[in-house]
């Protein structure tokens, strides 16, 4: 028979890794966006950004209220050989469809951003789902696409938000740059705030009909893509299925 002596730090070593063999087994089992609440404790955590050793960020816009810029985005977009993601009202594809054809035409995503921006913490699950479900049929009816990730109106979200995307199979997606284009910012404000921001996995929000993103857009761009940045869809820049996220909303793949 062998005898196996254990030390205090062999002891203490040995119950650190049964720890982490738990915690990595919870993480796997999670699934979608399950794994960020995993890795971040009780609270859970939409994506922010991206983990990206490379020089890559997605651009992307809410589109709630007004299209009067829609068609001068898609040719700036266009002209630099981006595509972005757009995070669109369900209302509001009622109201343009046209303008979502054009967008989903021209290479774009579109993804959800509820059916009426409602505060999705003041729902019930049942109503979230919902809110949810309606938007991804108009979406779907326009692209053939049905919608993976969601944005909630006002960035307003909490663990009950996160936790029924994961049922429904959605990634919760934040940013970590904000533009600010909503506040009357000046084109050139506007630059400065989102080019001095961007790193590497970066999430940068904008908004569909702001005064003066138009004016600042093609500028933005340009500095990035000679910094050496590739602009890409959210769906692209982040890691599928099980992944880990931090405490700053952070993924990290798995």
């Amino acid at each position: 028979m062998k005898v196996y002596l254990f030390t205090k730090r062999s002891y203490f070593a040995a119950v650190a890794g049964l720890i982490v063999g738990a915690l990595l087994l919870a993480v796997v089992n999670t699934g979608v966006s399950g794994a960020m609440a995993a890795a971040a404790g009780s609270r859970k955590i939409p994506i922010y950004c991206v983990d990206r050793q490379e020089k890559v960020a997605s651009l992307s816009f809410d589109a709630a209220w007004g299209n009067e810029d829609t068609e001068e985005l898609i040719e700036i977009l266009g002209r630099y050989g981006v595509k972005a993601t757009f995070f669109v009202v369900g209302e509001w594809v009622e109201k343009y469809p046209e303008s979502v054809k054009a967008l989903h035409d021209a290479g774009h995503e579109i993804q959800n951003h509820s059916d009426r921006h409602p505060h999705l913490p003041q729902l019930s699950r049942e109503q979230m789902m919902e809110e949810v479900r309606r938007c991804n049929q108009k979406i779907q009816a326009i692209t053939g696409a049905c919608p993976t990730l969601l944005r909630a109106p006002y960035g307003d979200y909490n663990n009950t938000v996160v936790e029924v995307m994961q049922e429904m199979g959605m990634y919760t997606i934040q940013w970590d740059v904000d533009s600010l284009d909503w506040k009357g910012l000046s084109g050139e404000e506007i630059y400065k705030r989102v080019t001095s921001r961007v790193k590497c996995g970066s999430i940068v929000l904008f908004h569909n009909a702001a005064e003066h993103t138009p004016e600042a857009l093609g500028h933005i761009i340009e500095t990035l893509q000679k910094d050496g940045y590739r602009l890409v869809p959210i769906s692209e820049l982040i890691y599928p299925g099980v992944y880990l996220g931090d405490h700053e909303g952070r993924q990290h793949a798995a």
